[in-house]
């Protein structure tokens, strides 16, 4: 074995690669660490190879399938029916068939690699690249003989089942974009403009903030310093098992803080916004509407915890890190009669991510 290692060494150190672009050898290499390279079924046996094509293109129809039924699902417990049944249905089979869309591609291209494409290993020679017309021919001829070994031009069930699949599985992604925004009608007028649904939430004049999700309505002397409360209008608690619910707690949803009042810093329009060091900002972030609720009490910051955005809470919600492109909308607040605080108006702008901006 030694004789036959130094034999191989030998070799190697006395190659020298020849003029012009080497193509690969028709030798199988054989590698002294490894052991001798043994065929597999499918290259011994024609029906074992049919036997992987049909499993290979089976998986892929079948993540065709599973893309349909996503689509199917999505259409058969529709979310906007505001059904906690029909939301849990949705969530679980359209979760299924993606995965079982995706799943099934990734199966059947392992499959394919391992059991279909060429197993033996060849040496390609190399040397630097002149870019002459006979290295562009070469290139070519690298691509055809690719094309040759993984049988992806000639195994036209694979090529034709694996686009299939490929395309298929983009399809429930589209179908659920859909329901980013409802559609105009006649009962919604205004339901396929995002700036006039992000514009107007729950909010009104003489709204009490309460306690998400209990709905106890908050006293202002309740409010210690560094503290942060997570809010909604007292009257959406009411509404909890009602349809619709959920859409609109997302758009109202709100962080009340309260600070030294000399570390606020408020412009002229912005002076009777806040309350004795209470401030309240919507909690849906200026970027894609993540929920931003981690709140630093020594430097006033806000962070949002998926693409780490940062706004200053002590001078108007402004974006000091991250990807957000604008502040944060603030709630206008005061208090009533009994000590409660309360809203003084909706927000002047529209909630949300800055997505409708864009034209």
């Amino acid at each position: 074995m030694a004789n036959e290692d130094d034999a191989l060494e030998h070799e190697r150190a006395s190659w020298k690669p020849s003029p012009g672009l080497a193509v690969a050898v028709s030798d199988p290499v054989r590698t002294p660490d490894l052991p001798p390279h043994r065929e597999r079924m499918t290259d011994k046996d024609p029906a074992a190879m049919k036997r992987a094509v049909r499993t290979v293109y089976t998986l892929f129809y079948l993540s065709v399938a599973g893309s349909i039924w996503a689509v199917a699902a999505y259409m058969l417990f529709p979310i906007e029916s505001g059904s906690i049944v029909d939301i849990r249905y949705n969530n679980l089979f359209v979760g299924l068939g993606i995965a079982l869309a995706l799943l099934a591609i990734g199966i059947g291209a392992i499959h394919w690699s391992k059991a279909v494409m060429s197993d033996k290993e060849f040496v390609e020679p190399r040397h630097a690249t002149r870019g002459r017309d006979s290295v562009r021919e070469a290139a070519v001829q690298v691509f055809d003989d690719a094309n040759e070994e993984s049988g992806f031009g000639r195994r036209t069930m694979i090529r034709n089942s694996l686009i299939a699949a490929l395309a298929a599985s983009v399809v429930p992604g589209i179908t659920l974009f859909r329901g980013l925004a409802p559609e105009n009608s006649p009962e919604n007028p205004h339901g396929g403009d995002p700036v006039y649904l992000l514009s107007h939430t729950m909010w009104k004049e003489g709204s009490r903030l309460a306690h998400d999700p209990e709905g106890t309505p908050i006293r202002a002397a309740d409010i210690t310093l560094g503290s942060a409360v997570h809010v909604i209008p007292e009257e959406l608690a009411e509404l909890h098992h009602d349809e619709g619910y959920l859409e609109e707690k997302a758009k109202a949803i709100v962080l009340l803080m309260r600070m030294p009042p000399e570390d606020i810093i408020e412009s002229p329009e912005r002076a009777d916004w806040s309350y004795d060091g209470i401030v309240a900002y919507s909690k849906v972030c200026t970027h894609v509407g993540c929920p931003v609720a981690l709140y630093e009490q020594q430097t006033h910051h806000l962070l949002c915890p998926c693409h780490q955005s940062q706004f200053d809470v002590s001078d108007g919600a402004k974006v000091i890190f991250g990807p957000a492109a604008r502040p944060l909308p603030q709630l206008p607040i005061t208090v009533d009669d009994e000590g409660y605080l309360i809203a003084r108006s909706d927000f002047t702008e529209p909630v949300g991510p800055s997505f409708w901006e864009r034209h």
